[in-house]
């Protein structure tokens, strides 16, 4: 029988970076209160040194409301199951809120908040969506529903106020603040509602957040999901606003900025209506048997959210000798599982999904792509092998030829080509954590200073708060890069 201590050299210590203990939430709903871990790998990152909160998150009313917000979600998810199964939102107009929304969106400034929300912001959350869900069902479903409309209201306006990098503007904080009081007696009720309202101020919490709070924003998402029953086939608009969470709102993304350390908040096997004990064979039967090419890209993050859940159930063996049975022998025939799927995701990728143009440029390959969903879900992809490829067994290392897919370098080049060839803002904003992946393996100057721009236009074109990881990729490089004829280090400010 192996022994923790015994496995520990096989084990890439490329994941264990130090960062802050923080809190950890289970999928069962015993579990969904939120508690510290006592045993978090999670220590000190770079980024918590560098990272300088804007007036928003650090807002006395911001930060109060903030947490009632969590406690309302939470108390929710730990009381009785849902009044009604999951379904669609319904769209029926109820007379007094839908004059309730006409008077908000009658105020000043309002009606460009929803236009900004419309051409710019939904198609973020729609981005591996055809049927734009966030774009069309939600502004619609917003006019007989105060709540929503406040919160894609305020999203919006949290986006301009970032992007436009103004000062002393909290007209995003007012609209956060009435959504949320408008949100508390639909929570009460365990309205279904909820649900896409909660992802929506969740994205708008995240926009300001430093890494070592995504996983606390996340918490209560996940534990909505798991009261109500919503998962990655639910179908309709919860469907979509499920991937957008998964994906977006990144439960994926928080995975990552662990490092190996913790897997998602939702475990994969709650993302599926297979029950615990599925394998990947009847997960991809499933993603194939919808025949929707939007499936074949939510199909590319769920694997990558099974990477990171090999990875931490490893680590954690490894590290904190955790009886979870991830052995040297269980864990080589899981990443051989899973290799397997990622390399068959590739191959039966629908027509659209594969590059429209892909030229040799330096320092990262342009790879051009006409569908949106293709752009992130390959981009995942790439950032899935890198991981599988820092932590393949040794034993497996020998017996497997792997060509030019066994090589960390060309993934994270194609990584770091997708973004820079593809300007979709949602794609962007998904970008930045396999960017930090594949940054790790940069070890050129020209490719240092091009990914260090890049990760700086991703912000300002966005107003997604990106650069706080320019810092920890300074600190595995081992010098500060110099942006424009200065340091970065001394440069980059988190915009208002």
């Amino acid at each position: 029988m192996e022994t923790p201590s015994e496995a520990a050299s096989d084990t890439a210590h490329y994941f264990f970076g130090p960062q802050q203990p923080h809190l950890t939430a289970t999928g069962s709903l015993s579990n969904l209160a939120v508690t510290p871990s006592d045993q978090s790998l999670d220590q000190w990152s770079p980024s918590s040194a560098i990272f300088r909160p804007d007036e928003f998150s650090q807002h006395l009313d911001y930060q109060s409301t903030r947490e009632e917000l969590r406690c309302l979600i939470l108390n929710t998810a730990q009381s009785a199951a849902a009044t009604r199964q999951a379904t669609p939102v319904e769209s029926n107009p109820r007379g007094s809120e839908s004059q309730d929304a006409v008077k908000i969106l009658a105020a000043p400034g309002r009606l460009k908040y929803l236009q900004n929300y419309i051409d710019q912001v939904a198609p973020w959350l729609d981005m591996f969506d055809s049927d734009r869900a966030f774009g069309i069902q939600v502004p619609s479903l917003a006019k007989s529903s105060p709540a929503l409309l406040c919160a894609i209201l305020a999203l919006s306006a949290r986006q301009m106020e970032r992007k436009e990098g103004r000062r002393n503007s909290f007209t995003s904080l007012e609209l956060y603040q009435e959504a949320i009081r408008r949100l508390a007696p639909l929570l009460h009720s365990r309205d279904m509602q909820v649900i896409p309202i909660c992802v929506i101020l969740c994205c708008l919490e995240m926009m300001s957040a430093s890494a070592q709070d995504w996983r606390r924003h996340l918490e209560g998402c996940a534990a909505l999901f798991h009261t109500f029953g919503v998962h990655g086939f639910t179908k309709d608009l919860l469907q979509a606003v499920f991937w957008c969470y998964a994906r977006m709102v990144t439960d994926v993304c928080a995975a990552l900025i662990s490092d190996g350390a913790k897997s998602t908040l939702l475990p994969p096997c709650q993302w599926l209506p297979l029950g615990p004990e599925s394998d990947l064979q009847q997960a991809r039967q499933l993603f194939r048997s919808t025949e929707h090419p939007d499936m074949h890209a939510n199909y590319a993050v769920y694997l990558c959210a099974r990477v990171c859940e090999l990875i931490s159930k490893r680590t954690r063996f490894v590290e904190l000798g955790e009886p979870n049975g991830c052995t040297a022998q269980e864990f080589e025939a899981a990443w051989l599982a899973l290799w397997e799927e990622l390399q068959a995701w590739l191959a039966d990728r629908p027509a659209d999904f594969l590059p429209v143009s892909t030229v040799d440029t330096k320092p990262f390959p342009g790879i051009l792509f006409s569908r949106w969903s293709a752009i992130s879900s390959t981009q995942l992809f790439h950032t899935a092998c890198v991981l599988m490829l820092d932590m393949m067994p040794r034993q497996i290392k020998g017996r497997l030829s792997l060509g030019v897919n066994g090589s960390r370098l060309w993934h994270a080049k194609r990584i770091c080509g997708i973004s820079a060839t593809n300007p979709h803002h949602g794609c962007l904003n998904n970008a930045i954590q396999p960017l930090w992946v594949a940054g790790k393996l940069l070890s050129h100057q020209s490719e240092h200073e091009a990914l260090v721009e890049l990760i700086w236009s991703i912000e300002t074109s966005t107003g997604w708060g990106t650069c706080w990881r320019i810092a920890d990729l300074e600190a595995v490089w081992g010098y500060k890069v110099r942006r424009n004829g200065a340091s970065v280090g001394a440069e980059w400010a988190i915009p208002a």
